[in-house]
């Protein structure tokens, strides 16, 4: 630990997150020689925590669960010394010792910061989206796929999250239909040519969803062509919204430089607008959004953040 020993609810770094940057930035830090909490609100794992198969993080040539991967992730901080609380962020301010970190759990006082809250799915902010939620509307095919076997559904998004989860569903025995705004699919080779050679999965693209329609589930959508506006009824049982994601960011808006998506700024050194305060993964500006990608900026900013101890004055 960096300079005296530090009291009860005062740590050298507060990691706001426990999905990879989080939970990797407290293994990286408390092998450091930090004391360090990491805030896992909602659980452990963030975004991949109901991905079924994470095929590009480093070392499972096979892929790996997301829901496996982020148990051993906490594992792994627990084993270097960092405490976990299951509190969420609720603002951050300057103090004495550092910086005072509003929690749902209580007041906590840190020296320096790291924010990894990562994100949160898109809305399409459709008629009918919010209504179906949980009634057809989903955004997690692991977690919902079953329940549509044998069914009809679209998935809206053509990028990298929307193909994986028209794929998945594809397992499950789901008839597909993915639609997208763009004229192109803009998710990875790898996945783009396994959902072009499945008979199974129609790709419209240049479309967009303008309504979800049904009483007590989901019966059907307006699709309207972005070409010629047309409408189009298209029955099917579920929606899968895949649009993107939206940044945690509201906590410390106030406190820290915001692009104008929400992404918190940083540098190359993952340090923010404000000195002492570091932001890693999907929160920030310039992430891939992908969990390898996440877990190096922990690892990063856990460095950065014990340089930033160790050069401070006092």
């Amino acid at each position: 630990m960096i300079g005296d020993e530090a009291p009860a609810q005062k740590f050298d770094v507060m990691i706001a997150g426990a999905g990879a940057a989080g939970l990797v930035a407290g293994t990286m830090a408390a092998r450091r020689g930090l004391r360090s909490l990491i805030l896992a609100e909602g659980g452990v794992g963030g975004a991949i925590a109901n991905v079924t198969k994470i095929e590009d993080f480093p070392g499972y040539p096979e892929g790996i669960a997301g829901y496996e991967l982020g148990p051993m992730l906490e594992e792994q901080a627990g084993h270097a010394g960092s405490r976990l609380q299951g509190d969420s962020l609720l603002g951050v301010s300057q103090s004495d010792y550092g910086w005072n970190v509003s929690t749902t759990g209580g007041e906590v006082s840190a020296a320096a910061v790291i924010l990894a809250m990562g994100t949160r799915p898109r809305r399409l902010e459709v008629p009918g989206e919010e209504r179906l939620i949980g009634s057809g509307v989903s955004t997690c095919a692991s977690c919902d796929g079953p329940f549509f076997r044998d069914q009809h559904v679209v998935v809206v998004g053509a990028g990298d999250s929307g193909l994986s989860e028209a794929l998945e569903l594809r397992e499950l025995g789901v008839q597909v239909t993915i639609v997208d705004r763009e004229l192109a699919i803009e998710g990875q080779a790898t996945y783009s040519q396994r959902v072009l050679e499945d008979s199974e999965i129609d790709v419209r693209l240049g479309s967009e969803i303008t309504e979800i329609f049904g009483e007590e589930r989901v019966n059907g959508i307006i699709l309207t062509n972005l070409q010629d506006g047309a409408n189009e009824s298209m029955a099917c049982t579920g929606v899968f919204v895949c649009t993107g994601r939206v940044p945690n960011s509201e906590g410390v808006a106030g406190t820290v430089e915001l692009e104008t998506t929400g992404h918190i700024k940083t540098d190359s050194l993952l340090r923010t607008s404000r000195s002492g305060v570091f932001a890693a993964g999907d929160i920030r500006s310039g992430s891939i959004g992908q969990a390898a990608a996440a877990a190096g900026d922990g690892a990063m900013a856990a460095a950065a953040a014990h340089k930033y101890l160790i050069e401070r004055p006092g």
